[in-house]
């Protein structure tokens, strides 16, 4: 919206054009109308010989009702964004303040209620980022702490291996959480990505042997988590073998991991896994797909299931020990991708749900 001689103007709006209600018509139309009136009765007191102080008195309280009626029309609407930006100064951004008038309060109340929304919009995002924190940050302390359980028990020796793969987990818990804290820059665009070329199929190994290990730990450890089962055999197939790819990797991970969080969690019992990656059409480019034997997403929720907070149609989750999750993984995996420029969605599958994944290697724009 534009600024004009009169105020605010509309998009197609006219320079220079008034309001036909705008307060200064309005305080116009009143003077007029008081002056119309008082020459009117002073005319008629002419004309009838009636006296002065009674034409007074009339002219007096028709000009006082008038002013009554339009001060009322000024005032209430003020009294209402008195009373909503109130409740906003308190926390409630749910309030909105009437914009039936086409005057310079029904301006100042569109900005009042814009002013709501992004103030609403902001709240909501805080929220989801200490969602998407604690989402994001279980799986490595649940790893890191079943290693240091093991050491402490005396179930595993404190031997190199073993503390590098403690190392490991905290390295990642400390990029996850530099990754999380970025999320708060996440709808400006700002989010860099350090995209690099590394070997497909070790990647996802790795992937898929953290997956494991994280189902062991939660079942071992009977923490609750997104699920805790150890039943759902993980299958990789990567064509060719030496198949390479160029993206950000810790970006890459957490979008196989939260698919695969998602596939297990829905598998029957002893169910499979499958992680495919394939290669893609550009130079560099990667097509990755997971594929889990459960229920399915129905078709109308194929555009949804990927919105924060969506759990999906299916009310009880399939197979033992898991739960409804939190409705985050998806929208974390979405998010991830549309860093690199790729595309995400649920494709047609015989069985179960097959989430497909396109990332256009080198050929996108870097952040």
């Amino acid at each position: 919206m534009s600024s004009g001689p009169d105020g605010p103007r509309s998009p197609g709006e006219p320079w220079g054009r008034l309001r036909p209600f705008s307060i200064k018509t309005k305080l116009g139309a009143l003077v007029v109308i008081s002056v119309l009136i008082t020459t009117g009765l002073s005319m008629i007191a002419v004309h009838t010989k009636t006296e002065l102080r009674f034409i007074t008195v009339f002219s007096m309280i028709a000009t006082l009702l008038i002013t009554q009626f339009v001060a009322h029309s000024l005032t209430a609407p003020l009294d209402e964004m008195n009373t909503v930006a109130r409740s906003i100064s308190h926390g409630d951004y749910t309030r909105r303040v009437s914009e039936n008038r086409r005057d310079e309060l029904g301006d100042l109340a569109q900005t009042i209620n814009v002013m709501a929304d992004e103030l609403e919009a902001q709240d909501q995002q805080r929220k989801e980022l200490v969602a998407n924190v604690s989402h994001e940050l279980r799986t490595p302390i649940a790893g890191l702490r079943a290693v240091l359980e093991n050491v402490v028990d005396g179930i595993a020796e404190a031997d190199t291996e073993t503390m590098r793969t403690a190392l490991k987990q905290t390295e990642r818990l400390g990029r996850l959480v530099e990754t999380l804290l970025d999320l708060s820059r996440l709808d400006n665009g700002v989010v860099p990505l350090r995209k690099r070329r590394f070997e497909v199929w070790p990647y996802l190994s790795g992937v898929l042997k953290e997956a494991n290990m994280v189902a062991s730990a939660r079942a071992t450890m009977g923490s609750g988590g997104n699920h805790t089962r150890t039943d759902v055999h993980l299958h990789l197939d990567v064509s060719p073998p030496e198949l390479t790819a160029h993206a950000d990797p810790e970006r890459i991970h957490q979008v196989v991991a939260n698919l695969i969080d998602n596939a297990v969690k829905h598998s029957p019992p002893h169910g499979r896994v499958t992680v495919k990656a394939r290669r893609g059409p550009l130079s560099e480019s990667l097509e990755l797909e997971v594929l889990d034997e459960g229920p399915g997403i129905p078709r109308s929720e194929w555009r949804r299931v990927f919105e924060r907070f969506n759990r999906g149609a299916v009310r009880r989750p399939h197979g033992p020990g898991s739960d409804g999750g939190t409705g985050l993984g998806l929208a974390i995996a979405r998010w991830a991708v549309d860093l690199h420029g790729g595309r995400i969605g649920v494709a047609e599958s015989e069985r179960g749900c097959r989430i497909l994944v396109t990332l256009p290697g080198e050929s996108s724009a870097s952040s």
